[in-house]
């Protein structure tokens, strides 16, 4: 039961992770798992480095500690999401943007106020913090890339690594990322169109990029947890910049007809009671 829960949880995290704008971290932050799941990538990253290092004896001692039981039935989920679904957000994207778009918004903007909960104490310096950090992530998001044609191996292995970083990090979803790069719709289409060597490439330098990083987002964690909470939902904040379901305004005319605005409407207030119910079951889980 406990393996199958985690998988609908990796699933969940796929799915965020699929679309622009929205982080599987959000997602793990709202299940009340962010902190273990971070904790279990640098164990696994610190085996790493000892395995290439030649400390054997010291890998193992670390591959010990690594909470499989949460660690892989999560991948399994993320897998499952990522293969299943990939099509379909293309899809949804291309063809209703808007409603997608404030959908996930909802998703959004529920989870910063969960968020919002797990800091124990704000005082002003955590509150410049997030705002800071979230009007960074707001012009920083704002910047998108020409798509690349024809990239070579090297090229995946490197947006692997930089877009694992946001995926891991609620508020920046490693998806967008990918589109700031260019690299967004080529690593779509190696996904449905399932190219070994691409996907294989790439998934090293999400290995890559989770053994820099892990370590350094463990240790803010464990020293400066409230702090880095703070920064976490500035992340959030601002990325709401690239869900905002008219980014091009709307007109008059449209916002005379109540389904152009209502049904976006509808489908934000939905995303934002779904992600506070699973809040609430979260917490009543770990209350257990």
């Amino acid at each position: 039961m406990l393996f199958l829960s985690n998988v609908v949880r990796g699933f969940l995290m796929g799915s965020a992770d699929v679309v622009p704008g929205v982080s599987g971290g959000t997602v793990a932050l709202v299940l009340g798992i962010y902190e273990r799941l971070v904790g279990a990538i640098h164990s696994g990253a610190t085996a790493l480095g000892l395995t290439i290092g030649g400390k054997f004896a010291d890998a193992r001692r670390r591959l010990g500690e690594v909470e499989w039981s949460l660690l892989l039935p999560l991948l399994v989920g993320i897998g499952l999401a990522v293969f299943t679904l990939a099509s379909l957000i293309s899809h949804l994207l291309r063809d209703e943007p808007q409603n997608t778009a404030a959908a996930f918004f909802g998703l959004v903007l529920g989870s910063i106020v969960v968020a919002w909960r797990l800091v124990r104490r704000w005082d002003l310096a955590r509150v410049v913090v997030g705002l800071v950090v979230a009007v960074a992530a707001f012009v920083l998001l704002g910047l998108r890339g020409d798509p690349v044609v024809g990239p070579s191996l090297p090229v995946y292995l490197v947006a692997g690594a930089i877009a694992i970083v946001a995926m891991i990090l609620p508020g920046i979803s490693g998806s967008f990322i990918l589109l700031m790069l260019g690299m967004y719709q080529n690593v779509i289409d190696a996904v449905d169109g399932r190219d070994p060597a691409v996907l294989a490439v790439f998934g090293v330098g999400v290995i890559i990029g989770l053994a820099l990083f892990s370590t350094l987002l463990n240790k803010l964690l464990r020293d400066h947890r409230d702090t880095m909470m703070a920064a976490l939902i500035g992340l959030m904040l601002g990325s709401l910049r690239v869900l905002w379901p008219w980014p091009d305004g709307a007109d008059t005319a449209a916002l005379s007809r109540p389904i152009d605005w209502g049904i976006p409407l509808l489908l934000a207030a939905a995303g934002f009671a779904v992600v506070g119910l699973i809040g609430w079951i979260a917490n009543a889980q770990q209350g257990d």
